[in-house]
Parts: structure tokens; C-alpha cells; sequence
């Protein structure tokens, strides 16, 4: 029976590492901080070493808290990330580019033709926020040397050697069969990647390898993206709950049972997890820009960090009439137009600070509820509780502001690192088989919970003056 596990999460901004003990739950924690570069014309990217020394930094430091042996690892990922490497060194040939990265539209542009084939075979719409697209830009501009992957891939065959990577990360790339959860051959056709030796498709709890990059030698037997570990420390394992992640983005996931829901209300549809050669499906809606948009206001001065949410924030009532629809990487699900940009409207003399803060926290707000709205639909039922997670659920102001504006109770995680603990549980998985989820996930309920405050029809007026500002974005005018 293992006892405590080293569960690692490898995000855009920083790479957090907990030790996790099935009895006293985390006992030692670290972090180390990755500087993306966000550069003119909508590109991201970051040095691919910085993303390996980050996890193993993380590690060391959770373990040194810890002062006791762990029995597995656990490493999550960024989903979409991708480079190139070399199969015999494991140096890698590019520089990552990251999930938010837009460079790849123009592969995106000339299949234009197949999105439709794409989405029915992969479950995801054509758009650079993808692997695939990358990847191809990649081929086309940069190397046709080495390995081609999602960053998981080249982070697993560094800790162990290892070319794999799991079935959920598989799915967020463009080239899985989403009903066969195998590599499709016409998906790499149609983005000229038919000849590249791709990592194998593995459990998300399984025996991958050993790694002795963090001092002791450990077994890897936890592998996943980072939104799915999350969904499964959530423990929104049936039909009908979602939970919504509040990091650099914000991401919704609603569980959808043993087949993939394609519906037409543009999310994207993708696996859990596989477990046990068992696939579970969800939906999956994203919003590109949250922490980010934070950082962007606290680039101008408005507030110093995060954690001025809240203070900021109760420097006034209302928003004072501003409306902001932050895309500042564009606008993902259910409108899936990265190519616009963010607008603030209703701006006067008297519009301070604490109008933008909420503002935010309204737009924010307002993109998770199209997303549910979204998910509802696909599954002909409405949610009827969102879990919420991540570091923005710190924010008493986004809470609240999000159970009002969707009119349903908002379950603030215990732990907000939920995508660690997620993972944690899947390294427990693979390292002792004969486990069932539900005796490996944690025990305890919500930290807090935030009930609407608001009547439905305030909700359903704010929302409209929302959905007029992206509208008029839509239209190409200002509101």
C-alpha cells in the first residue's frame, strides 16, 4: 500500500509540488516560477529548460519540507504546450510555445476546409490554441529534426527516458480519434505530421518509468493534464457537476460519462481520463485570460498583486456603469475568436480603480457563465453546482460575483491546488492498481460556499450588457 506521493504541477507561470499522505494530507510544498515571454502579435513562448529545472526545483523543495520518503510521482501539464527535441540528447531543438500562443493560424487558416472533419474526429474545433496547429508551424518554420510533442512528453523522457503521454493530454493535441482514443492517421495527414514517431498513448495511472531527478529513485505512475487532474480532485466523476479552475485562464470541465458529447454549442469535447484502459469524456470551455488579466491590471497600477482583489474592489458599490470583456488573448469558448481583443466601455471622470477591479471580476464572471450556459445545453440538463478552484478563488469579490451572475451555489475548494492534488491521487492510482478512485481521492468538503445574493433578473441585466459588449467586439465596433 504507497504511502505519501510527490505530486507535481508543471503550469504557465510557476511549477507547484506537494507531498500528499493519504492520512495527514500535504506535508511539504514548493514552487518555482516560469517567465513566459509575451511577445508582439499574440505570441507566447518560454525556454524549455526553464520548464524542466521549475519541476525538478519544485520537487526537491516539497520534499525537503516534507523530511520523508514518498512512495510515487505525480507530474500534470500545461495541456497544449509544444517543441521539438532531440530523440537521442532529450536538448530541446525550439523554444516551447505556449498554449496561448497565436502564431499558428495561418495552418489553421488553410484547413479552414476540414474543420468540420477535425472537430467530428478529434472533438476539438480548429484554432492555434491546439497542439497540432503548433506542432505544424513548428515542421513548416523551425525544425524537421528530432521529436515534435506536447511539453509532457519531452518532461517524462527527461525524468525517465520515456516517449509516452496520456490519454487526456492525447486528446487536447488535434490528432487523437476521440471515440478509438488512438492517434488518427487522416488527423496527421491533414496537418503534414503523418511521418512523425509520436509518443505512445498510456493510462493516466500506470507505471511509466523511474526518475531519479529529484535524489531518491521514484516510480512515475501519474500522468495528466493539468484541467482533468483538477476535475478529478474535484471529484466531479458523474454527469451533472462541473468545476471551473481559476489560474492563468479559467477553465470549465462537466463531466459527460463513457462517450464523448459532441454538441453544438462550442465547447470542446475530450477525455478525462483513462483508467484501467476505461475512458471517461468531457466538456471543456475555456477563457483565455484571468490571472493574466489581473497581471495586465496591476501592470498599470491599479492593483499591486492578486491579493488587492478584494481591498480595491470594496473602494466602491458597483462597477459604476464600466463594462470590460477581458480578451486579452482573444476570446476562446463558446466564441472561439482568438483573433479579437479586450474592451472596456462605459468609462467617465469619475471611473476609479475600484470600478475596473470589479468590472473584471464581472467580465470574468460573465465568460464562466456562457461556459456553464454552454455545458447545460450539451448536456441537456442545467449544472447544478459549480465546484471552483485555483488562486483567483482567493477572491471573495470573484466568488461571489460568479454565484450571482450564474444563480447557482459556487463550492470554493479546500485546497486550491487542486490539480496537483488530482494528479496526486492518479500517482496513488498507478502505484497501487487494486485501489478504486474513490478510496484514493481525499476526504473533506468545500473551504466555503457562495450562494447567490442577487434576484435572476439582476443577474440576467448585468449579464445582457456583458453579452451587448461582446457583440459589438463580434460586429468589429465599439459598444
Amino acid at each position: 500500500m504507497p504511502g505519501s506521493v510527490l505530486a507535481v504541477d508543471q503550469g504557465t507561470s510557476g511549477t507547484k509540488a506537494l507531498v500528499i499522505c493519504p492520512e495527514r494530507g500535504v506535508v511539504g510544498t514548493g514552487f518555482a516560477q516560469v517567465r513566459p515571454r509575451y511577445l508582439p502579435g499574440g505570441l507566447v513562448e518560454v525556454d524549455p529548460e526553464e520548464l524542466y529545472g521549475s519541476v525538478v526545483d519544485a520537487g526537491r523543495r516539497a520534499l525537503a519540507e516534507a523530511g520523508e520518503p514518498v512512495a510515487a510521482l505525480g507530474l500534470a501539464n500545461q495541456g497544449e504546450t509544444v517543441l521539438a527535441w532531440d530523440s537521442g540528447t532529450g536538448r530541446p531543438l525550439t523554444d516551447a510555445l505556449v498554449w496561448q500562443d497565436r502564431r499558428a493560424e495561418t495552418v489553421c487558416d488553410e484547413l479552414s476546409d476540414h474543420a468540420d472533419e477535425l472537430r467530428h474526429l478529434t472533438g476539438l474545433p480548429l484554432d492555434p490554441y491546439f497542439a497540432a496547429p503548433k506542432m505544424a508551424w513548428i515542421r513548416r518554420h523551425l525544425t524537421r529534426e528530432g521529436h515534435v510533442t506536447t511539453s509532457d512528453a519531452w518532461l517524462v523522457h527527461r525524468l525517465t527516458g520515456a516517449l509516452v503521454t496520456d490519454a487526456a493530454t492525447a486528446s487536447r493535441t488535434q490528432l487523437l480519434d476521440l471515440d478509438r482514443a488512438e492517434w488518427s492517421p487522416r488527423a496527421l495527414e491533414l496537418y503534414g505530421l503523418a511521418g512523425e514517431r509520436l509518443p505512445d498513448v498510456v493510462d493516466n495511472a500506470a507505471h511509466i518509468g523511474t526518475t531519479t531527478a529529484f535524489g531518491p529513485e521514484l516510480p512515475l505512475t501519474g500522468l495528466a493534464v493539468d484541467q482533468q487532474a483538477a476535475l478529478l480532485a474535484q471529484r466531479v466523476t458523474e454527469p451533472g457537476t462541473a468545476k471551473c479552475t481559476y489560474g492563468t485562464g479559467a477553465f470549465l470541465l462537466a463531466q459527460t460519462g463513457d462517450g464523448a458529447r459532441r454538441g453544438a454549442s462550442g465547447l470542446v469535447s475530450c477525455i478525462a481520463w483513462r483508467l484501467g484502459g476505461h475512458t471517461s469524456y468531457c466538456l471543456d470551455g475555456q477563457v483565455y485570460a484571468a490571472a493574466s488579466a489581473v497581471r495586465w491590471l496591476t501592470g498599470l497600477g491599479v492593483l499591486t498583486g492578486a491579493a488587492d482583489l478584494d481591498t480595491v474592489g470594496a473602494t466602491v458599490p458597483d462597477g459604476g456603469g464600466v463594462t470590460f470583456v477581458p480578451a486579452l488573448a482573444g476570446l476562446a469558448a463558446p466564441w472561439w475568436r482568438g483573433d479579437l481583443r479586450g474592451s472596456i466601455t462605459g468609462l467617465g471622470l469619475d471611473t476609479a480603480p475600484g470600478h475596473l477591479v470589479r468590472a473584471l471580476c464581472e467580465g470574468l464572471a460573465a465568460q464562466v457563465v456562457e461556459l456553464a450556459d454552454a455545458a447545460a445545453t450539451d448536456l441537456g440538463t442545467p449544472l447544478t453546482v459549480l465546484r471552483a478552484d485555483g488562486g483567483l478563488t482567493r477572491s471573495a469579490l470573484l466568488m461571489q460575483t460568479q454565484a450571482d451572475l450564474l444563480q447557482r451555489p459556487v463550492e470554493v475548494s479546500a485546497l486550491p491546488d487542486a490539480t496537483a492534488l488530482g494528479v496526486g491521487v492518479l500517482a496513488r492510482l498507478g502505484a497501487d492498481p487494486g485501489r478504486t478512485v474513490a478510496e484514493a481521492l481525499p476526504a473533506g468538503g468545500p473551504a466555503a460556499v457562495y450562494e447567490p445574493r442577487v434576484t435572476a433578473d439582476e443577474a440576467a441585466e448585468r449579464l445582457a450588457r456583458f453579452r451587448t459588449a461582446v457583440a459589438a467586439l463580434l460586429a468589429g465596433s465599439p459598444a
